[in-house]
């Protein structure tokens, strides 16, 4: 198994750092078409979205990583990286390139900016909790019908969804990375795992 981390900004070497935690041997940078080549899956870590999806378009990963998602690579994008999987962003730039890859309306820096950044308990479904660290963080602001809610946080009195899941595509508005024992790569692994058993 390689999966492939989209390295043009943001918190790479973290995320190398939970996959091999979650059992991965082989970790590929990405900045390059040719780079996504040989992998069984792609993480888009967090950073700045607009910033990403000008570097995607530059560099010509844009087109390259939406034929790997159309063709049902597993994906998992964490925050900005969830911004970019989103089908809708709101309060996002005009000309902000996505991959539609979730049916969920995300909406940019939905926490707050920098100074509102903050750590709380991220509660799954299955009862286990962790901690979840927000940092200009989206926020999910609507689920399409198909698209599962792994996990939520309790957020001015309401449960708001921070990790979903739906397809070939899996999203949180936190940062899981920066966790020793990220259940959320876990989960994606076991996304890689089935789909390369398919092929």
């Amino acid at each position: 198994m390689i999966i492939g981390i989209l390295a043009l900004q943001g918190d790479v070497a973290e995320h190398r750092v939970a996959l091999v935690n979650a059992g991965v041997r082989q970790v590929k940078e990405i900045r390059n078409p040719l780079d996504l080549e040989g992998i069984d899956g792609l993480i888009i870590p967090g950073g700045e979205s607009t910033t990403i999806s000008m570097l995607c378009i530059s560099t010509g990963l844009d087109i390259a990583i939406q034929q790997k998602i159309d063709s049902k690579l597993p994906v998992y994008g964490s925050c900005a990286g969830m911004i970019m999987l989103a089908t809708e962003i709101l309060d996002g730039r005009s000309d902000q390139f996505g991959f539609k890859a979730l049916d969920i309306a995300v909406r940019r820096n939905g926490f707050g900016r920098q100074v509102d950044s903050f750590e709380t308990e991220v509660t799954f479904l299955d009862g286990k909790v962790t901690n979840g660290v927000f940092i200009r963080a989206p926020r999910i602001e609507s689920v399409g019908p198909l698209v599962e809610v792994l996990a939520t946080i309790d957020y001015q009195g309401r449960k708001v969804p921070v990790a979903v899941k739906a397809g070939n595509a899996l999203a949180t508005a936190y940062h899981p990375e920066l966790d020793s024992l990220s259940q959320i790569h876990s989960i994606f692994v076991q996304m890689v795992q089935k789909a390369t058993e398919r092929v």
